[in-house]
């Protein structure tokens, strides 16, 4: 059974708690939406000033909506459109301060101000990204971006 957990250590040990804790609920689950569903609520439920937390997957040459928590959402975005569809295509991790200076933002929450994209690579093959939105500018840091990106790797090794 989940609890609700309550953060009080840095930054880096609170993201390293809720990977563990992404860890022991995809302990032997295999199912990809499941899995994906978990994460996106972990993550949620653990960040601080974010509007919008979710997954789109890769589904021929476009991505399209998976797993989320948040307001309805774009059900698809081509590749290289949007930060979403941009970080998929360069499959890199884009954080941005202030979507409304990236070019071809697309607009799925008027509420959001920046926005946080990482690639989900497994085997060399694009499965999709995590996309993480804040009502704030300038909300993710050098700091969320490397724990992000750790817990990505640890939620690709269980999909």
């Amino acid at each position: 059974m989940f609890h609700k957990e309550s953060y009080t250590g840095t930054k880096e040990e609170n993201y390293s708690l809720v990977t563990k804790q992404l860890s022991s609920l995809l302990e032997g689950e295999s199912d990809r939406i499941a899995n994906l569903s978990n994460a996106s609520a972990v993550l949620n439920q653990f960040l601080s000033d974010v509007n919008w937390v979710g997954f789109y997957l890769l589904k021929s040459d476009e991505l399209v909506l998976g797993p989320f928590q948040g307001l309805p959402a774009c059900v698809r975005i081509p590749m290289g459109k949007g930060v979403c569809g941009t970080a998929a295509q360069k499959r890199e991790t884009i954080r941005v301060d202030d979507v409304h200076l990236f070019p071809g933002h697309i607009a799925c929450d008027a509420a959001s101000q920046s926005e946080i994209v990482i690639p989900l690579i497994k085997d060399n093959q694009l499965i999709g990204v995590l996309d993480i939105d804040s009502p704030s500018k300038s909300r993710f840091d050098e700091v969320d971006q490397e724990c992000l990106e750790r817990f990505v790797e640890t939620l690709v090794n269980n999909i």
